[in-house]
Formats: C-alpha cells, structure tokens, sequence
C-alpha cells in the first residue's frame, strides 16, 4: 500500500474535479450543484451518501471490509462554498457565475477530499473501521458547522480531521501544529442614534455621523488600552452606513465589524468593552447606541498531540521531513472549531503560494488561484491520516460525540 502513489494516480482526476467545481461556484447555503455533482461522485464509487437535513451538503460513509478490532469512526472535513466576489484571475476555468468566486479555495478542498475518497475506496480491504466524508455548505457565513452539528453529522464519530489550503504559505507544504491556528469570530452591528436637523443649523439636531466617528476612534482603545498586549486582538469596522442627504444632520449611522482574538477570556471581555466605549462616546454628543453582537465560531487550536503527531508523521512518510513548514498563528477564523468544540479533532494547513510561477494572491483575492501541485499532497494526507488513524493502538476518543450547542 503506497498511498503517495495512489495519490499521483488520481492526480489527473483531482485537477479535473477542482477546475469543474472551480468554474461553477456556488455561495453559502446555495451550493446545490456542487452538491449534486459530490453526490454523483461518490455513488459512482459505490460509496453511500447521506444528505444534511434541512440544507446543501453531504457525508459520504466508506466501511473498511477489514475485521475490526477498535471499530472507529474517523470524519474528514472539506467545506464547499464559495464568495460573493468577481473573479479576475483570467483562467481558462474561470468562475462562469458572476459575481461568485471560489477565492478561498474551497473548490481544492472538495478535490482533495474527493481524490482522498477514491484512494481510500480502493483500500477499503484493508480499513477496519469507517471514514466519513463531510462536504459541508456555508462555511464562508459562519453556520454551517453549527448547523451539520445540528443535524447529527457527528453522531458516532471519534475525531476529525480538516485541512485548508493557504496563500501565505509556500506549495506544496504542510503546517501541522499543535496549539492555537485561527482566531474566534465574532461580528456585531452597532447603531448610533441621533436627531435629524436641516445641514445649516447642525445645533437643532444630534448629528449621528460625528457620533459614529467618535465611536470608531474611542472603540480603538480596547485593543490598544483594556486588553493585554501580550493578547492578539482585532477589532475591524468593515462598513459603515448613515446619512439621507448632503443637506441633512443624520439621525442614525451602522457600523458593522467583526472581532477576533485567539484568548477565551478576551473573547468574552469585548462586548462588554465595545458597549461602554460606545455608549460614551456617543453620550458626549448627545446620541445613544444599540449593540447586537453575534458570537460565531471559537478559536481553532489543535489541543490533541497525539493527533498532531499523526498527520506530521503521515506527512513526513509520504513527503519526507521537507514537507513539512511552520507557519504563525492567523487571525482569519474557520468554523471547523464547532467540530474542535465537541471531539477530538485536528486542522491543518497546505500551501498554495509558488513566487515562481506568480502565484501570489492572498485567500479572499479576486485574483487568488493555487498552484495546483500541492492538491495530489493534500488528498494523499486525508488518505494517510484516515488510514493510520484506524490502524494505530492509541487514540483519543470522542465520549459525546454529536451533542451539539
């Protein structure tokens, strides 16, 4: 069994598959195509597929015919939406929806996981136990963990394993580190109340606008003032609306941001925080706020060594010990840490940057492509790992598996 070379053989398929999904993308909780051509896929194979009640998205299950002596359950992860962006990456393959862009790569993730399916289906004689496969929607919004959570996807489940593959980082390596990978992401929508008034007489109204200039400035603070240094925090304000008319005080402003930080405790110390700089700094001209703050995904952080020695070893098997790069912290987040939340699980990061052939966009780019010699890796990884994982002695095991929030 040399999975590096089973790898290389569905290279062709893999690089078709992406390219399909690649000009055909579809957003979050949209993705019915997609799903629908996952779905074909795998019944081709002859591999069992199983729908996620009540939205797009699938688990493929794969039963090893070996005699099973641990009877695990191990689920492999790939998210399958894509970004309301229009691409400008001139490929041949292009994203053909307008509009839509699979500038996160989500459609190489859905390829490795694909090719992973087949080489692990024509292993199935020597797998004792059962490989699930996760295509997950809605990935891009922050719910579709939570939802498929929701749904029992882990009901009966012992570990997860994910993967993503990253523009920062150099193809066709791995990152696989213990300890924090992603930040938490929270959102929230603030809402600053004023008085409307003619432009020429700005004292008869409460001019919401300068109101929500004073918030953004005194929200800074939190990150820079209340909160550790030592602690990474982001507080973005993405957009900001208000005013009716050049010739009119506004009388309500919205600024929407998000928040993220790798730190529970700090986690929780934000809204409270956020509230009160708000509150004042509007109060000094005579406005008042609203908050609805929205608490999404936790942080990702790799908290199972002995997972983490598992894929770094498969890694370094099928690749050698060059394959393998570190890689810092992100402050982007990923809502596979819902999974992180309920059994043990790992997450794990595949390069896609290659200078030499200019493949240098950022994930979320509209000129962000792959260089896509790493996507073979990436589905020999999945394969190893589900096959050590259900060979090795040892192993953490999920005691709740499927609890849900």
């Amino acid at each position: 069994m040399d999975i590096r070379q089973l790898a290389a053989g569905q290279r062709d398929y893999i690089l078709h598959t992406r390219r399909h999904l690649h000009s055909h993308p579809e957003l979050s909780w949209q993705e019915v195509a997609t799903t629908a051509f996952i779905t074909r896929e795998l019944t081709a194979l002859g591999i069992p597929v199983m729908p996620i009640l009540g939205s797009t998205g699938l688990v493929g299950v794969l039963r090893g015919e070996a005699p099973v002596q641990r009877g695990r359950t191990l689920m492999l992860r790939a998210d399958i939406d894509a970004l309301p962006i229009q691409e400008r990456t001139g490929l041949p393959y292009a994203s053909e929806n307008p509009g839509v862009m699979h500038a996160c790569g989500h459609d190489t993730h859905t390829a490795m996981l694909l090719g992973a399916a087949r080489i692990l289906h024509s292993l199935r004689a020597e797998l004792a136990g059962e490989v699930r496969f996760l295509f997950q929607p809605a990935e891009e919004v922050n719910a579709g963990a939570e939802h498929c959570i929701r749904q029992g996807v882990l009901d009966g489940v012992d570990a997860i394993f994910g993967m993503h593959i990253w523009g920062d980082l150099d193809s066709p390596y791995f990152s696989i580190e213990q300890g924090s990978r992603m930040a938490s992401c929270d959102n929230f929508t603030l809402t600053v109340h004023g008085t409307a008034a003619h432009g020429s007489a700005p004292h008869q109204g409460v001019d919401a606008i300068v109101a929500a200039a004073a918030v953004v400035t005194a929200a800074q603070t939190i990150v820079s003032r209340a909160v550790d240094p030592h602690v990474p925090l982001v507080l973005t304000f993405g957009e900001i609306h208000g005013g009716k008319r050049f010739n009119i005080i506004a009388d309500e402003v919205t600024l929407v941001g998000t928040v993220r930080t790798h730190d529970r405790a700090v986690r929780r110390q934000v809204e409270p925080l956020l509230r009160r700089a708000a509150e004042h700094a509007a109060a000094v001209h005579g406005a008042s706020i609203t908050l609805d703050y929205q608490y999404l995904a936790p942080a990702v952080q790799n908290v199972t060594p002995a997972l983490t020695a598992l894929a770094r070893d498969a890694a370094t098997r099928l690749y050698g010990a060059d394959a393998l790069r570190e890689m810092p912290p992100l402050m982007s987040s990923e809502d596979f840490a819902q999974y992180m939340e309920r059994i043990p699980a790992l997450f794990c990061f595949i390069g896609a940057r290659n200078a030499a052939l200019g493949l240098t966009a950022a994930n979320h780019n509209d000129t962000f492509t792959v260089d896509e010699a790493a996507l073979e890796r990436g589905a020999a990884l999945y394969a190893q790992f589900a096959h050590d994982y259900l060979q090795a002695d040892e192993l953490p095991r999920s005691s709740g598996a499927g609890q849900g929030a």
